[in-house]
């Protein structure tokens, strides 16, 4: 156990930057057969994308990926490269004619942080699952570790000397998504999401 997101079986966070114009994005993966989500949204000025379906009567129930993302509303176009991502990858919600992967994203303002006109895209957004999927730096965050947070800077930074972080990288296996046995597999296997009350299918069934 790591004490974070990833500590949940199926979910991987990766993260891909631009450093010298100070801005990027961070994407979740999760399961390939999606996750029940909900979102708070607050503030005068939201900047979102597929954040409508999350609430409680719609059609779809489940997201396949989150992106949080700088560049205001340009970087919404970075959700583009999860989607992107997802549909190689075979995941998605299925519809009649294909499926369709639901990533929901959000935004911040940070055109004054470094250069406005350069922001976090598609390629970006896309860049950040493979490392998701690979294992990247915040796969590699351990409890104690120091981070440098600059407030007049923007930046944060994990104080890790590069030989450590290479060891970790090195040691580093994917999470195992689906337990071979025992409680967590049928867990895996037959409770029900959330919103159909996370009772046992074959219950259902009966």
């Amino acid at each position: 156990m790591r004490d974070d997101l990833t500590d949940v079986l199926g979910f991987t966070v990766g993260s891909a930057e631009d450093a010298a114009a100070r801005t990027g994005c961070t994407v979740v993966l999760c399961p390939p057969d999606g996750a029940v989500a909900g979102v708070d949204q607050r503030g005068g000025a939201p900047g979102t994308r597929e954040t409508d379906p999350l609430a409680v009567g719609h059609l779809v129930s489940r997201c396949h990926g989150v992106l949080l993302t700088g560049g205001s509303a340009f970087g919404l176009d970075a959700a583009g490269g999860v989607v992107r991502f997802l549909e190689a990858a075979g995941v998605g919600l299925q519809t009649p004619h294909a499926r369709v992967p639901i990533v929901p994203a959000a935004v911040i303002y940070d055109l004054g942080a470094g250069r406005a006109d350069v922001r976090p895209d598609a390629a970006m957004a896309e860049a950040a699952c493979r490392e998701a999927a690979a294992g990247g730096p915040l796969a590699l965050v351990r409890n104690g570790d120091r981070i440098r947070l600059s407030v007049k800077a923007r930046r944060i930074e994990l104080a890790v000397p590069e030989a450590e972080l290479a060891r970790r990288r090195a040691a580093w296996k994917p999470p195992v998504a689906m337990p071979a046995r025992g409680y967590a597999r049928l867990y895996m296997d037959h409770v029900l999401q959330a919103e159909h009350g996370c009772d046992f299918d074959f219950l259902r069934k009966a």
